[in-house]
Formats: structure tokens, sequence, C-alpha cells
């Protein structure tokens, strides 16, 4: 089987993706990755290298949820277009909205990651502002265009209904983590947290404003820079910017606790990434992390700083209760697997292959 897939190098999507391409290699499907945004970074490009089943095609289109990007967008699409009369392939899966709506060949599956509606209602409360009106729009079509639009939680699928209106088909697969590549190590007195330092979403400011309180020094990891250049500054934390992915594994193993207080987050790679290295999970308390975690964490308000304070104090002194915490993320974390979102995948794929031909033949038939 063969699968044109689109990605941004930007955050999870990324990772998401060559994931998910690893885990489809013993089932004998062909990836070609179509990528737009920022070129892949020499630690991105180390990783692909890894992966035989993939082919690497890179744009630098400007995404769907950046300012003005409609010119590119279009580009992008024509791009894409031509992709799949290259590559032929069986199924097109867009980790993107907009370009379901394109006139493809081969079954679409379009997969939520996160839009630009229920990050706003996550983070301000509100909708968007009236200029990200043509991204509703087509991002609705593109959405009631895909033949399947898939989702990594029930909570991020109910918000695209919500948000966009019902569809024919969906499914909910969750993201999975190779579990070998996140360890427990020996765990230190530290507090930990990594991610887009620049997106409110992930909410590290709050870490930042209580981190003096704390009994221990915390740290934080990722860019401070946006896609559109501005610099975020990251002030009483250790600040250790953009980690290869060796590194950031030493630190989460390294790391008791992992703070996560975001008001937005349709599933949280980050977080399972630190809940295999043994991390006791404190994440804000939103319908998605709660659905994915349950019991397995501490979940603080969001926008209540004190609570969160109170909560990583309480975590920093109560040793009993952070290493119980951190044994059922652990276990629950080994259970969202690769090698599962793979065999859903696939299912999917073989849903939307057979739908298709079915159809083919019926439109033969008339």
């Amino acid at each position: 089987m063969r699968i044109l897939a689109t990605a941004d190098t930007v955050g999870g999507v990324w990772v998401y993706a060559l994931e998910l391409a690893r885990a489809l290699a013993p089932h004998g499907v062909e990836v070609a990755l179509a990528t737009m945004g920022a070129p892949p970074s020499d630690d991105q490009r180390r990783e692909l290298a890894e992966l035989d089943n993939v082919e690497l095609h890179e744009s630098t289109f400007r995404l769907e949820w950046m300012e003005d990007p409609w010119l590119d967008v279009d580009r992008a699409g024509d791009w894409l277009l031509q992709l799949e009369q290259r590559v032929r392939p069986d199924i097109v899966h867009l980790n993107g909205f907009v370009h379901g709506a394109l006139s493809w060949t081969a079954p679409v599956l379009v997969v939520g990651h996160s839009c630009v509606q229920s990050w706003w209602q996550g983070v301000y409360g509100r909708t968007p502002p009236a200029e990200w009106d043509e991204y509703t729009t087509r991002v609705r079509a593109g959405l009631a265009s895909a033949d399947l639009v898939g989702a990594p939680s029930h909570a991020m699928l109910r918000a695209l209904v919500r948000h966009y209106g019902a569809f024919a088909d969906t499914d909910v697969i969750p993201n999975g983590r190779d579990g070998t590549r996140f360890r427990p190590g020996h765990k230190e007195s530290l507090i930990f947290a990594a991610g887009r330092l620049w997106d409110e979403a992930k909410n590290v400011a709050a870490l930042c404003r209580v981190a003096q309180s704390l009994p221990w020094p915390a740290y934080v990891a990722g860019s401070t820079r946006s896609p559109d250049g501005a610099e975020h500054d990251v002030t009483h934390v250790n600040a250790l910017g953009v980690l290869p992915a060796n590194e950031l594994a030493e630190w989460l193993g390294r790391a008791s606790i992992y703070a996560f207080p975001a008001r937005y987050e349709p599933f949280g790679l980050s977080v399972l990434e630190a809940a295999l290295s043994g991390c006791t999970l404190v994440l804000g308390g939103i319908e998605s992390l709660r659905e994915i975690w349950g019991d397995a964490a501490a979940y603080v308000d969001p926008m209540d700083d004190d609570q969160l304070a109170r909560t990583l104090q309480w975590m920093c002194d109560d040793s009993s209760l952070r290493r119980a915490l951190a044994a059922r993320a652990r276990t629950r974390a080994l259970e969202l697997t690769p090698a599962l979102m793979a065999e859903r995948y696939l299912a999917a794929y073989n849903r939307l292959r057979h739908a298709h031909m079915n159809g083919e033949v019926a439109a033969c038939a008339s």
C-alpha cells in the first residue's frame, strides 16, 4: 500500500507522522511525505533517514493557520495534486484541513490534530476574530469533502463537529509513541516542561510565573520563536532551547515531575513521552487530557496560578503519591503504542479503499 501524507515541521504532527510511518513499515506500507512550512531541521532529517519506507517531498508553502496564507495554500494544493499524479497513492492522508476539498483521485482521510476555532476557544474562551472567517470557511469545506475525518481524541473530534459541522464518517485513533525511546532514568528533584514555548495554549508562562516559589528548579525545552519570527521571553526557569530527540529523552528520564498546565491540547505527545519516561504528570484539567490520562495524573485549573503552585509543591513534598502517579501514567502510556496506532490506521485505510473500489464499480456499472 502507498500513502501520500502531509505534515509540517513546527510541532507534534512531524513526530506523529514519522512514528506512524515507522510503525506502518512492517505492514509493507510506503509513505510519500509532503511537507509544508519550514524545511526539516538537521535533527528531523536524521530521524527521517532511519526510515526506509518514507520518501520526502519538501515545500515551503505557508500553512493554513498562518497569517494571510491563501496564495501559498492554493499553490500547495496544485503541488499536492501533481504529487498524487506522480506517486499514485492508494490513500491520501492529510494532516491539515483545507486541502481535503481538492479534486483527489484517491480516497481522502483528514486527521484533525488541532484547529484555530478550538484553539481560540480553549485559550481565550471565545471565537476568533473576523480575519479568520476565510480559514473557517475553507476548513469546513475540506472536512466536508473528506471520505473520513479522524482525530487523536474524542474531545478533538467533538470540537471539529461543534465548529465545522457533522461528517459522514469519523474515527478516533489515539497517537502512539515508541516506549523504547523514552525510559525512566535516575529521577532527580527537578520539574520539566517541553513544547512550543511561544504557544499560549501550552501555558508554559504559568510555570514561569510560579517557578520561584517552588522548592525544586524548573527546566523548559522548546522554541521561543514563533513562526512569525517573534521572540517570547521565558523567565524564572532554566531555558534549554530546542533539544535533539536524544537529549530531550534524557531530560525526561531525569525529571521527577512533568508540568503541562495546558489551556488547549487535543492530545499531547510530550505528555505521552513524559509518562513513558516515568514522570509524575501535572496537567491542565481540560477535557482531552482527562480523557487520555484519567486517574494517572494530577490536574490543575490552567487559569489558576496558585493552584498550579500548590499542586507542584504537593508533588515535590509527597514522594509516595508522586511515585504512585508516575507508575499509573507509565502503565497508561505503554498502552498507547505505535503498533496499535498503525493497526487502527491500516483498518481505516482498508475501509476507505474498499468503499472507494465499490464506488468505482458502481460508477462503471451505471
